[in-house]
């Protein structure tokens, strides 16, 4: 097989169209061949692909329509003119994923180490433009070697430009990173500003500076994986999903996009659904205990309420205080923001808020319904958050829900306390529907700490301090905390059976449909990033 870097044949006769067309048929499948068989078997080797059987696994078979198949790049210097292959490392174009339109580019890092120059960069910005104007979502393959030194500056100008798009795109077409390979340096900020972002275990990795800079600088001493490998940024909240093979990162990207609509003026796909929506959530009776401070698994209480018990969660290594995905309920998709009692209590805290806010203005923004499971304690107490910035960061979550235009509907199922209880879409902020358990228990805060405060003197000269305290412990709970507080005073439009949870949200979610909000006219609102 020819290597990539040859340039094309001119042995051929060029006289009559039907030679020229015969001398492309011969320039357009060595390209299509690439790279050379040993480039090829040290991708695999690295349990990599190359990035044409990639595109190949993600789309339908036979529908890839390439772009610029016979760029080059127009560099001299260091060489750079005697190697000119076609591509310059980098395929693009569009297809179909189960029949929708999807645009995508891979890197190939058999050309080049995948870097981006000028030409590699002109291409991404063109199926970028193309992904916008034709209203379809756009998916990033990325193995590359960063910036292109050869070329200069002109390579970190081809880098503002994929920046400037990601930003120009964001809610307006959903954007995925699939991460496959090494990501440095200033090619990094490009997944950030996306979407979604999914890593290959092993094989993946980002950063901005590597260990050696980092060495020389600090004098730290860490390797690519432990500096900015997959579980790394799962654990830090950069990936929304980590993955052992190329395949099963694939298979996740074509759940997630079963979910998505292809631009913000379109809903979301409906899928016919066999889950009867007024069917009895049973389970839920023995999955949440009696007890405020008992834990449970909210895992648990979104698979009984959604159909088939099918729930994609996101960002599960990360927060894990707050558990948010998508899912359907009657066919229709929803996002799901729920306080994860496993963890932590299920307390907010700064990464939990950071977390939840960014789906919810994901999901605002691409018309998915938002439904929030409710049991939550406070914001986390101490120092260390309150120094961090717990109020701009827990106001991060404040602004998504009161920014959110799409049906919003809240259930309240164990505790809501405090500040937490506001921010977690109550009726005072704007949720649409507002549904409670008759377990639940909305206050300022909990019974024992209302009473140490409302009656610390009362207690303090009681003979029996702590039977004075149980008395008015229980006399606080009947009188501000008993389940039906917040229905008499219009802050709950329904307290419910448990078991009819998943009708009462479908429903609520039918009335919703045509919701219409009037916004003030302004250019954006200034969210406390």
């Amino acid at each position: 097989m020819r290597p990539a870097q040859e340039s094309a044949p001119r042995e051929l006769p060029a006289e009559g169209l039907a030679d020229r067309t015969a001398e492309l048929a011969v320039i357009r499948q060595r390209v299509v061949e690439g790279l050379d068989a040993e480039s090829a078997l040290r991708q695999h080797r690295l349990g990599k692909s190359t990035a044409r059987e990639r595109i190949a696994r993600l789309l339908d078979e036979g529908s890839f329509n390439e772009l610029e198949m016979l760029r080059r790049h127009r560099a001299t210097d260091f060489g750079m003119d005697a190697k000119r292959p076609y591509t310059d490392g980098v395929v693009t174009g569009w297809g179909t994923v189960e029949g929708r339109r999807v645009f995508v580019y891979a890197h190939d890092f058999g050309i080049f180490g995948g870097s981006l120059g000028e030409a590699h960069a002109a291409k991404i910005h063109k199926v970028m433009d193309l992904a916008e104007s034709a209203g379809a979502p756009l998916i990033g393959l990325n193995d590359g070697a960063g910036a292109r030194i050869q070329e200069g500056v002109m390579a970190l100008a081809g880098y503002g430009g994929i920046f400037r798009r990601n930003v120009q795109a964001s809610g307006v077409i959903p954007q995925i990173s699939v991460m496959l390979g090494p990501c440095a340096g200033g090619a990094a900020y490009s997944p950030a500003l996306t979407d979604f972002v999914l890593m290959v275990r092993g094989t993946a990795s980002m950063y901005v500076t590597g260990p050696d800079v980092i060495k020389a600088v600090t004098g730290e001493e860490i390797d690519f994986e432990g500096l900015g490998g997959a579980e790394v940024h799962a654990r830090s909240g950069q990936a929304t999903s980590v993955h052992d093979d190329e395949d099963d990162a694939f298979e996740q990207l074509r759940w997630l996009l079963s979910f998505l609509p292809q631009n913000n003026r379109e809903f979301p796909p409906e899928e016919p659904c066999d889950d009867p929506v007024d069917r009895s959530c049973d389970g839920l009776l023995d999955i949440v205990p009696s007890s405020p401070n008992q834990p449970y698994d909210v895992r648990r209480v979104i698979e009984e309420i959604v159909d088939h018990g099918e729930f994609l969660e996101l960002q599960e290594a990360w927060a894990g205080n707050v558990v948010i995905g998508l899912a359907r309920i009657g066919g229709q998709v929803v996002g799901l923001v729920a306080n994860q009692p496993l963890v932590l209590a299920g307390v907010l805290d700064i990464d939990a808020s950071q977390k939840a806010a960014r789906f919810i203005r994901f999901c605002d923004s691409f018309n998915i319904p938002l439904v929030s499971l409710v049991d939550v304690p406070g914001f986390l107490p101490g120092v260390d958050q309150e120094h961090n910035a717990i109020i701009r960061n827990g106001a991060k979550l404040l602004y998504a829900y009161c920014e959110a235009t799409v049906p919003r509907i809240q259930v309240l199922m164990r505790k809501a306390y405090g500040g937490a209880y506001i921010v977690m879409d109550s009726r005072s902020i704007g949720t649409d529907l507002s549904l409670a358990w008759p377990s639940n228990e909305v206050a300022v805060m909990g019974a024992e700490a209302a009473t140490n405060v409302i009656h610390r003197r009362t207690i303090l000269a009681a003979e029996d301090q702590q039977e004075t305290r149980r008395q008015l412990v229980e006399e606080y709970q009947r009188t501000l905390m008993h389940p039906y507080y917040g229905a008499e005073r219009g802050l709950v439009d329904d307290v419910i059976d448990p078991r009819e949870t998943r009708s009462a949200i479908h429903e609520g979610l039918r009335m919703l449909r045509s919701k219409r909000v009037d916004l003030p006219k302004r250019k954006h609102g200034n969210s406390p990033l």
